[in-house]
């Protein structure tokens, strides 16, 4: 189920990362649904890739998702 705008995506994943990070886990689920659509658990590969993508450009710090700064 790919996800059409960020306020489709889980409420967990909305909750926690600044609108940027959303828009990046957006992108990389939605690639990652298609191309593994003979998967049978390809959502789950999908959200991993998904927070793959987001921790390239973001990590935690303490409670919040913050840009990497290196």
């Amino acid at each position: 189920m790919p996800y059409q705008a960020i306020k489709d995506l889980p409420a967990s994943v909305r909750k926690v990362l600044p609108n940027h990070a959303q828009e990046i886990y957006l992108a990389a689920f939605n690639r990652a649904w298609h191309k593994f659509e003979a998967q049978v658990d390809r959502e789950m590969h999908a959200h991993r890739i998904a927070w793959g993508a987001v921790k390239k450009l973001y990590e935690k710090q303490d409670d919040r998702w913050v840009e990497r700064s290196d």
